[in-house]
Parts: C-alpha cells; sequence; structure tokens
C-alpha cells in the first residue's frame, strides 16, 4: 500500500478560535484526515514571542486541543500535539537558524508589521527568528503538504529555501514541501473591515465571530456587519462587506455563491444577515457544547496529548538524529 502523503500544520494558543479559523483552516483539515497523514500541533512556543501571561496561555492551550477536537479532527486519525512538548522543534530550530540568512528573516512581513506597533528595545530575537521554528515544525516530519493561506506563503518559501540549501550542502535530508491550496480559496474577512482577515487581535470585537460566542453575541454582530448602501445581495469586489457574508453562507452550507444571491433576490440586507446569524448560530452549537464537555474532562485533553506527543516524537527524533550526524554532532548514544 502507498505511504499517506505528509501535511502539518498548527495553530497559536489565543483561546477560542474565531469563525475565520475554523471555515478558512480547521473545516479543511478534517476534510484532509482520512486521505493525508496529519501532524497538527498548538504552537505554543510561538506564542510567546510577545508577553503572554502564564496561566492564560496554558489555559489557551488546552482551548485550542478542545477546539481542534470539537470542530472534528480525530485523534484516532490525525496526530495532535503541544508543540513544547517535542523538544526536536526547538533543537533542530537552533541548527536551522545557522542556515537562515539575517536578511530573509529580516524580510517577512509578519516580522515588520509586528515589529512597527512595539518599542525597538521591545523587539526580541524569538520574534525574529520565529521562522525558522516554524520552518523546522514543517521540515521535522518530512512534510509533503503545508495547508497555506496567502498570508502563510512567504514562510513556506523561507521553509523550502532552507531545506534546499541544507539538502545541497549535505546530501538529501529534508523533504521540501509544497504548498496545499485549498479548492476553496475564500478567506474569511473582517465583519468591520472587510478588506482584512478575520482577526481576533482586532480591537473592535464586533469584527470578528468567536466559536464560543453566544446566539445573542452573533445576532448582535452580524446586525453591525459591515455592507454598503446599494441594499442588494451581490457577489462582486465592489461590495466586499457582501462578499464576506456571501463567503461565510457559503462555506456552511456548501451552497454556491450564485445560488445564494438568487435566494435572496429582492430581499435586502436585513432578512441576508438574520439568516446567516442563524447558520453560524447552527454550526457552532455542537461545537460549543463539544468544546465544554472536553474542557470540563481535562484527563481527556491530557490522554490525547500526551499519545499525540510520543507519536510525533519518534518521527521528529529520526529527522533530528539525521541532521546531527550530517552537521558534525557526536551522537549520544
Amino acid at each position: 500500500m502507498e505511504d499517506k502523503k505528509v501535511i502539518f500544520s498548527g495553530m497559536q494558543p489565543s483561546g477560542s478560535l474565531t469563525l475565520g479559523n475554523y471555515l478558512g483552516a480547521l473545516k479543511n483539515w478534517v476534510n484532509l484526515q482520512n486521505e493525508y497523514d496529519c501532524y497538527y500541533c498548538v504552537v505554543n512556543m510561538h506564542a510567546i514571542t510577545v508577553p503572554k501571561e502564564p496561566k492564560d496561555l496554558r489555559k489557551n492551550t488546552l482551548e485550542v486541543l478542545a477546539n481542534y477536537i470539537a470542530a472534528g479532527l480525530d485523534p484516532e486519525l490525525v496526530t495532535l500535539f503541544i508543540q513544547s512538548h517535542v523538544a526536536a522543534h526547538a533543537e533542530l530550530s537552533w541548527v536551522l537558524n545557522c542556515f537562515t540568512y539575517y536578511g530573509e528573516l529580516g524580510r517577512m512581513t509578519q516580522f515588520k508589521d509586528k515589529s512597527k506597533k512595539m518599542e525597538s528595545n521591545a523587539i526580541t530575537a524569538g520574534l525574529f527568528t520565529y521562522p525558522t521554528l516554524m520552518v523546522s515544525d514543517i521540515l521535522l516530519y518530512q512534510t509533503d503538504l503545508v495547508p497555506v493561506g496567502e498570508d502563510q506563503r512567504q514562510h513556506l518559501e523561507l521553509t523550502r529555501d532552507v531545506a534546499q540549501r541544507f539538502n545541497n550542502r549535505f546530501s538529501e535530508t529534508f523533504k521540501v514541501p509544497e504548498p496545499f491550496i485549498s479548492k476553496d480559496g475564500a478567506k474569511i474577512m473582517s465583519l468591520q473591515d472587510p478588506t482584512s482577515k478575520m482577526s481576533k487581535s482586532d480591537a473592535n470585537e464586533n469584527s470578528y465571530i468567536l466559536l464560543m460566542d453566544k446566539p445573542d453575541a452573533i445576532r448582535r454582530k452580524l446586525k453591525r456587519a459591515v455592507t454598503d448602501s446599494e441594499g442588494v445581495v451581490r457577489y462582486n469586489d465592489t461590495q466586499p462587506g457582501v462578499k464576506n457574508l456571501i463567503n461565510i453562507y457559503s462555506k456552511i452550507t456548501n451552497k454556491s455563491s450564485q445560488e445564494i444571491v438568487s435566494e435572496y433576490e429582492g430581499k435586502g440586507y436585513a432578512k441576508f444577515k438574520d439568516d446567516i446569524a442563524e447558520i453560524i448560530i447552527n454550526e457552532l452549537s455542537p461545537i460549543q457544547d463539544k468544546i465544554d464537555y472536553l474542557l470540563k474532562n481535562k484527563d481527556y485533553l491530557e490522554k490525547i496529548y500526551i499519545s499525540g506527543a510520543e507519536k510525533a516524537e519518534k518521527v521528529a527524533r529520526k529527522t533530528l538524529r539525521k541532521v546531527y550526524k550530517k552537521v558534525g554532532f557526536i551522537p549520544r548514544f
């Protein structure tokens, strides 16, 4: 039997994920789990590149793991783990820091964006070099495919460059991963600024929907969602707010944008927004129940992340041993 191709991805533990995380990534991950050998982790080491309260980080890490499982990831089918539980991530990152150029890291868009918002004396080395940790995350598992959105494409290009550089210097060591582009590439945008991606870091809480938002909060946020003065449900770039709402509707119901436009011909925005709110509420309700259940059963979550880390560790150590040997480190045993 042919081996399944390997997929790797992860999300930072920022507490409850957003509807954008769920529709833009998690649902796609769930669809991949039968066909691929999937490694999905909670990237808590990336989280500390900016200051975090330790108790919040611990709580949020478990919440994101619960979100993964509640959204449909099956621990029997995929490897679910917490990044810091597999020490090889940090160990490989150091080696690959020595093969990643300063100029490459300085050009990373996310570093430039984040550092602009900080005092220059508060920018840490970790924030600058975290793309190399991301490179290590991917290369440790001999990953074939990485699900990426447009904002992650630059990180994957760096991963490919570093892998090829190492392979050229020391012979074939890493698989050079390819991007996995979802057939449905529509991004979920902010409800208040549909030119920006939906993000929980937005100062305006009406701009995003959390997976754990109550029905009343979802209805309120949809009512306030930015549309335009046309009052007609159409799918085009001149109405980005309406287009974003249609994308949300489409991703949950699997109806095409054309079907949705036809359904709301002559009905205006109020009915359209009310219906989307109910569709979101119905989609999230069973997920919320499952998250509540999982967070009340932390022993179960502990079994999942311990088992996942053990599986991930075996694969990661195999890659790390090969790397250590090639760069000239004497093996301990």
